[in-house]
This record gives structure tokens, C-alpha cells and sequence, in this order.
């Protein structure tokens, strides 16, 4: 017979769901990876934020904002931009839930 642990039950994302903050939780863990991996891709290209904000053709407070991990208000085109300047492409896709 399988003994189960008794302190073992529903599964973190199950917690969050119940507690309406899954989606909000995902959308700043993604944040933060996308931030990392541009200012990644920026320090193996030995680039400032400032020519982050010339290659994009944008301000540096917009570079500065798309490297907060905390700000989501990051719009898609701006993705898109820091990508090209890094010599990335943005993919984003729709997976099962």
C-alpha cells in the first residue's frame, strides 16, 4: 500500500489560482526573464544603456523601464525593438494551459 504524505496536497500554481493571482504572478516571472535575458544579451555585447536607447531609437528611461523586472507595462513593440537591437527576435507563442 502507497503512503501518502500528509502535508502534501494541491500544487503552488493551484494556490495561486484559488487566490485570483496566477496570471498576475506568470506575467511578472516572465517579466523578470525577459528583462534578464536582454540585459544579458546587452552585457555579452559590452552595451550601455545608452546605446540600447540609439539602437532602439527611444529614450534612456524606456530602456530603463524595460530592464525593471517590476515594470509590466513593457509593450510589445518595445520587445521587439530591444530584440533587434541585441540581435534577437522576439517569438511569443500560445501554449495549452
Amino acid at each position: 500500500m502507497e503512503d501518502k504524505h500528509p502535508h502534501i496536497g494541491s500544487s503552488f500554481d493551484d494556490f495561486l489560482a484559488e487566490q485570483g493571482i496566477l496570471e498576475q504572478v506568470n506575467a511578472r516571472a516572465l517579466k523578470r526573464v525577459i528583462a534578464w535575458q536582454i540585459s544579458q544579451a546587452m552585457e555579452s555585447r559590452n552595451l550601455t544603456k545608452t546605446e540600447m536607447s540609439e539602437r532602439m531609437g527611444t529614450s534612456r528611461t524606456a530602456v530603463d523601464r524595460l530592464l525593471d523586472p517590476a515594470n509590466g507595462s513593457v509593450t510589445l513593440l518595445t520587445l521587439e525593438k530591444a530584440a533587434s537591437a541585441v540581435g534577437k527576435r522576439l517569438r511569443i507563442e500560445l501554449v495549452d494551459g
